[in-house]
């Protein structure tokens, strides 16, 4: 007998009639899409609400996981994210962007270590503590460039920021989002 299990995780915990925005490489976020009201009590100009929701089913036969099937998407989440209209400007709108860029990176490096996974018993085990991972290393990395760019004040290391997250989505250009 074949029994087929299906789990979807997501980093972000939202209602499921959640507005979303999948990432594509030919559409940019603008300041419309950021629908949720500033928080005026913090010094960020803006937040960037992005995640990686995951799926997967497994396919066994007489107990013994013959196969499975995964689902990756990198979403923007517009209710959660919000700018400060009075001080917000492109090149802070560049930094979100990048953010979101930083997600379908996130969402590419998961797809590709997917795909090195062996059918095994263990597959719902290595999924979970996978995605676990990639969410932990996708964390640090938002923290990293937020840190490192000073939160979009540094200019030149904004732009090399840019160029490398170019650099790395097109190396995994194969594992693109395709919604």
């Amino acid at each position: 007998m074949t029994k087929v299990f299906f789990i979807l995780c997501c980093l972000l915990c939202v209602q499921q009639d959640e507005p979303v925005i999948s990432w594509n490489e030919s559409y940019k976020l603008s300041w419309s899409d950021f629908k949720d009201k500033p928080d005026k009590s913090t010094s960020a100009v803006a937040i960037t609400a992005s995640g990686i929701t995951f799926g997967f089913s497994v396919s066994t036969t007489d107990d013994q996981v013959v196969g499975f099937t995964s689902e990756v998407h990198t979403h923007f989440y517009p209710e959660k994210s919000w700018y400060k209209k009075e001080i917000a400007d492109s090149h802070v709108l560049d930094h979100e962007q990048l953010h979101f860029d930083i997600t379908e990176l996130y969402a590419r490096k998961f797809r590709y270590r997917i795909d090195q996974i062996k059918i095994s018993n263990s597959v719902r085990n290595q999924l979970k503590t996978l995605h676990n991972t990639i969410n932990k290393e996708l964390s640090q990395m938002q923290n990293r460039y937020d840190s490192e760019t000073n939160y979009s004040r540094n200019i030149e290391v904004q732009t090399q920021w840019k160029l490398y997250i170019a650099d790395e989505l097109k190396k995994l250009s194969k594992y693109k989002s395709v919604d």
